[in-house]
């Protein structure tokens, strides 16, 4: 097993124990190739992961992405059909696109003009018995055309599932399916609208685990964002547990702004009560939300290499007014304090993933309190790598009161 080629089970002991007395997983898994491709493998593959947004398709459009390594290709038929597919021939394995393009509706490989449809089908072999000679009686197309891969779309996110053998989407992701729809309502989801100035990209020279855990917790924020937590305070943020693969923050003081400058509605059903509330949580493993009254963000980590890292965020807005002329400002600068919140953060993952190469850090220690959310992360990945090393010691979707404000869940 690969696991125990490079990393012990025991060096995980520590991860499974109460927060008090536990540490973070050990280096390598920050800075080892190895592991890089065992999360590839087994956290990545083996559970829904976000790739793309929809939006980065239009119709009759092929899209390539590599996701750590793996060359994919989305497709959007005519007919506004999204799908997920290994984007290499079924021939001799060659790259098919290179570059996002429209199409006719045929994808041809460019080693032997082997052709399919964009719905993956194989539907021409040029000269497959010889100059000229395009069908054998014995050869079929059918089963011979692009690998698919399983796929889902919610809140204008591609998720796939690489190996095909998790549960449904709806199943897994009950707890972020269910609590989005509590705060924007039923109607939330048909209400959002977005557009292509509404996306923010950036890379971070550190491992994606460092991403994630940076954005579960909001212990920072005096240090990294003094101006947010001059409006946000430290002391309005808690912790929670929303199930077992969700976990986040959450504030009672998020301003959306809702003076008659701004123009930007609420969404429909958001309770009137609550317009304060931001929650900030991760859907394990690899998908950031931001979501409040008057706008949602998305964002995907992209794993480039075990110390690199795309941050691809999209904003979403509710209704049609919300992309209006009267709101190009307001949007323009929610983007641009966002852009700003985001590069924050980089320089300290940056420098975190330099520490992670010094022999005198061996995993580190959590604040009880308001590292809540990190260690049940360092957790769920410390048991894809040993299943039988220990269980999370976190009760789930349950909040406890603490002291200064924050909850320990």
């Amino acid at each position: 097993m690969l696991t125990r080629e490079f990393l012990p089970s025991e060096s995980l002991d520590s991860v499974f124990l109460p927060i008090e007395q536990a540490s973070g997983l050990p280096n390598q898994c920050y800075t080892d190739t190895a592991s890089f491709d065992f999360e590839r493998n087994q956290v990545m593959a083996r559970n829904w992961v976000a790739i793309a947004f929809e939006n980065t398709l239009q119709d009759n459009c092929v899209h390539p992405i590599d996701f750590m390594g793996i060359p994919l290709l989305l497709t959007r038929s005519k007919h506004d059909r999204i799908r997920v597919f290994h984007n290499v021939c079924s021939h001799r394995g060659m790259r098919l696109v290179s570059e996002p393009r429209k199409i006719s509706g045929l994808i041809t490989c460019q080693y032997h003009a082997w052709t399919y449809s964009v719905d993956g089908d194989l539907v021409a072999t040029p000269n497959i018995g010889g100059i000229g000679i395009n069908a054998l009686p014995d050869f079929e197309c059918t089963g011979k055309g692009l690998k698919e891969i399983r796929s889902h779309i919610w809140m204008g996110v591609i998720f796939i599932n690489l190996d095909g053998q998790a549960p449904a989407f709806e199943q897994v992701q009950k707890p972020a399916i269910q609590r989005t729809r509590e705060l924007i309502g039923k109607s939330g989801e048909r209400e959002l609208i977005t557009s292509q100035e509404d996306r923010i990209d950036m890379v971070v020279n550190c491992n994606w685990k460092l991403v994630a855990e940076n954005y579960l917790e909001a212990y920072h924020l005096p240090v990294i964002h003094p101006l947010l937590n001059r409006y946000s305070p430290l002391k309005d943020h808690h912790c929670r547990i929303y199930g077992h693969n969700m976990a986040g923050q959450w504030t009672t003081t998020f301003n959306p702004g809702l003076d008659d400058r701004n123009h930007l509605p609420v969404f429909s059903d958001w309770d009137r009560e609550m317009l304060m509330i931001g929650e900030y949580p991760v859907i394990y493993p690899n998908l950031l939300m931001g979501i409040q009254a008057n706008h949602i963000f998305m964002g995907i980590l992209h794993p480039l290499e075990v110390d690199r890292t795309r941050e691809e965020f999209q904003i979403f807005y509710c209704g049609d007014e919300s992309l209006g002329k009267p709101c190009d400002r307001v949007r323009a600068d929610n983007r641009l304090a966002w852009s700003k919140v985001f590069q924050e953060d980089v320089e300290p993952c940056e420098r975190m993933q330099a520490g992670r190469r010094s022999p005198g850090y061996t995993g580190g220690s959590f604040s009880p309190m308001l590292d809540v959310c990190a260690h049940h992360f360092h957790q769920w990945i410390a048991g894809h790598y040993h299943p039988k090393s220990g269980k999370t010691s976190h009760k789930t979707d349950i909040d406890q009161d603490s002291v200064d404000g924050t909850r320990q869940c």
